[in-house]
């Protein structure tokens, strides 16, 4: 590592979410030093308590502090499901670069200027991102329903067919752009793109271009 290589923190929910965005760092930032935590426990414990509580803030900033402790020079948070908690470590550690999954594809796909649709494989992950979106802004949801248990079954290309046919029935309904609201979703951006001809959005890419904007590697 070059002694002036930033060091990137990813803290990651799901051991789903490692791969995608760490390939995308490798391919489109290979001089940034990746640093990858994971507590799995996570999004089990969301699912089963159904609230962020101050539990769940105060874990969120114990993994914070353990990346700033580290020497981190920013912060990227892999699952969708924490937009409070993560905001909180933001306001806690400003002006350090601490980014949300989804906030930097959901300012592509503002950008778009057309109705979006946001497809998810879990549900937690759409109460979340509903609100981050701004008042007026056309927004269609959908639940990819199984796909998240498929790849947890190592069953990949029907984790890719849900989530296409998901995506579909928001194209149907007007959708002009299709943003894919998790990491661990980026394998399917192809087939997506594909099966409903929009252009398509993943949290991964968005996330690495503002990274390094962010970090004045643009």
């Amino acid at each position: 590592m070059s002694a002036n290589a930033p060091r990137v923190a990813l803290i990651h929910a799901l051991p789903h979410s490692v791969a995608p965005i760490n390939e995308a760092l490798a391919r489109e930032w290979p001089q940034a030093f990746r640093m990858n935590l994971m507590d799995d426990s996570l999004s089990a414990d969301l699912a089963a308590g159904g609230a962020l509580d101050a539990a769940m803030h105060e874990r969120f900033q114990r993994l914070a502090q353990y990346a700033v402790d580290c020497g981190s020079n920013a912060i990227l948070f892999t699952c969708s499901a924490f937009g409070p908690c993560i905001e909180a470590v933001a306001r806690q550690h400003a002006p350090l670069p601490v980014l949300k999954p989804n906030e930097a594809m959901i300012d592509d796909a503002i950008a778009m200027g057309t109705r979006v649709g946001l497809v998810a494989t879990f549900a937690p992950t759409l109460d979340s991102m509903r609100p981050e979106f701004p008042a007026g802004v056309p927004l269609e949801c959908a639940l990819a329903e199984g796909a998240l248990a498929a790849l947890n079954d190592g069953d990949t290309q029907r984790h890719d067919a849900l989530i296409g046919e998901a995506a579909l029935a928001l194209a149907r309904r007007g959708c002009g752009v299709i943003a894919l609201a998790q990491f661990s979703m980026a394998r399917a951006r192809s087939h997506v793109a594909r099966q409903t001809g929009l252009p398509v959005l993943t949290t991964v890419d968005s996330a690495v271009i503002a990274l390094k904007r962010r970090l004045g590697a643009a």
